[in-house]
């Protein structure tokens, strides 16, 4: 659990009614995470799932979920035609015969045998929808960004906790085995990175045209207006409009600032950013956008900055990167973007780095081969206190060895053989048939939405925005 109460400037009634609010999430974290009851699919060998949203974010959960043993689509919802029938006939390609709705609330009343719901619609209608999903009764697996507003998460948190039903957010890296090896085994519990001393993480992406529509497949104007849309170009275009999302730091950056939070065990203290309309003129949200953090934790602050681009690729991809005082960890989900870096006055790695561990699709089940102890104690090297910086009286110049001792890189251990959105649907199942813990639990996402909003914010502001320990607590 991130430390509330490292910031000093807390004030003595912030932290009374900090505290209160801790004790409250304490007491329902086994709801949040576990859920009172595991569900009617417990010890099932069926679990009966519906889906809101079929576009392209439900198709690849559709898709992700489709390998996974013991689960039936018994129904699809979506307003749009051109969805719903693409979904239907998919599914019933791979002989699920799921009933199509354009109503969410409609399919509640009507199927009754739904054990979970997915919801990958735009953000703007998350809380609603979940909210609606829960108090029928429904497990929940609900698309990042949670809500495009603080107040729409909040909410969520609460009718869950009242519920007492699961719901997990769609921060699918935090199932990912190589980001929880990396953050158990690499970062946490053989500290190779040292003291994490500054994070930075991207996103670039080229320049693209908007979402079209097929031929003869637009709704009407009525049907638009009546769930929330003010034309069709904004309803495929949703992400770029503020009634609907957070632009590209929610669609975008909510993926890597959730993983800065996660892999710290923290919540950030302040956000200045800048960004802005500056390429996409008939767009309402920053295209170009770039954040700062400021991390306390145990081992003292850590600098973090963020920027999502879409008007360029280059740069190399999108990844995050831990930088420490001995070593450095770039993940992505993309493994050709991920490397282990060791700094060249840190402890020899060789035996803390050179396993392999598969993830096996048959099963799901890790494989180790060739399995080190993490255990093994490492001397760590003093922080030299002299370095050659320069030239002596009269001799040749020295070259600071600071900046040209070379990094060893390494290839992370871990690797996942499976669609990259299955390992956290299969988190998601395993709670509700099992009692598992969620890996990303509504509580969680709550603080991660504080964090990823908080950059909209901060560009509107042109200032320093900060955050009190309260305002990560729902």
């Amino acid at each position: 659990m991130p430390d509330y109460f490292s910031s000093s400037a807390l004030s003595r009634r912030d932290f009374l009614s900090t505290s209160a609010k801790l004790g409250a999430v304490v007491a329902a974290a086994p709801y949040l995470s576990r859920g009172a009851e595991v569900g009617a699919a417990k010890n099932a060998d069926t679990v009966n799932v519906a889906i809101i949203g079929c576009g392209v974010e439900g198709s690849i959960l559709t898709n992700a979920a489709l390998p996974i043993p013991g689960i039936r689509f018994v129904a699809v919802c979506d307003i749009w035609p051109y969805n719903l029938t693409s979904s239907e006939r998919r599914l019933k390609k791979y002989g699920h015969d799921a009933k199509p709705f354009e109503d969410y609330r409609e399919m509640l009343a009507t199927v009754k045998e739904i054990d979970a719901v997915f919801i990958a619609t735009p953000d703007f209608m998350h809380a609603e929808q979940t909210n609606a999903c829960l108090k029928a009764g429904k497990a929940v697996y609900c698309e990042k960004l949670m809500s495009n507003t603080v107040e729409g998460a909040r909410s969520m948190v609460q009718t869950a906790r009242e519920t007492k039903k699961l719901l997990q957010i769609g921060h699918q890296r935090r199932s990912n085995p190589r980001y929880l090896h990396a953050r158990d085994k690499v970062v946490r519990d053989a500290r190779l990175l040292g003291r994490i001393t500054n994070i930075s993480g991207q996103w670039h992406r080229a320049v693209s045209d908007d979402y079209g529509v097929p031929r003869n497949q637009e709704m009407s104007a009525e049907k638009l207006s009546k769930y929330g849309y003010a034309s069709m170009h904004e309803y495929r275009n949703w992400r770029w409009f503020k009634k609907y999302a957070g632009g590209v730091v929610s669609d975008l950056g909510a993926h890597q600032i959730d993983i800065y939070n996660w892999m710290l065990g923290a919540n950030p203290r302040m956000c200045i950013a800048s960004g802005g309309v500056d390429y996409y003129k008939t767009h309402e949200w920053y295209d170009n956008a770039i954040g700062i953090y400021e991390y306390p934790t145990k081992d003292g602050i850590v600098r973090a900055t963020y920027e999502v681009l879409t008007t360029t690729s280059a740069g190399g991809g999108y990844h995050e990167y831990f930088m420490g005082d001995e070593g450095a960890l770039k993940m992505s989900e993309n493994p050709k973007f991920t490397k282990l870096y060791r700094e060249a006055r840190a402890p020899e790695w060789e035996a803390f780095v050179t396993q392999k561990i598969i993830s096996r699709p048959d099963t799901g089940e890790g494989a180790t081969v060739g399995l080190k102890p993490w255990d093994k104690p490492r001397q760590r090297l003093a922080i030299p206190s002299k370095v050659p910086t320069g030239a002596a009286a009269g001799g040749p110049a020295k070259v600071d060895v600071r900046e040209t001792a070379q990094l060893s890189a390494w290839d992370m251990p871990v690797t996942l053989d499976k669609a990259i959105h299955q390992p956290h649907l299969e988190n998601f199942f395993d709670a509700m048939r099992k009692g598992a813990a969620l890996n990303c639990p509504a509580d969680e996402a709550f603080a991660s939405a504080v964090t990823v909003l908080k950059v909209n914010e901060a560009i509107a502001a042109q200032r320093m925005l900060t955050f009190a320990p309260k305002d990560f607590l729902a």
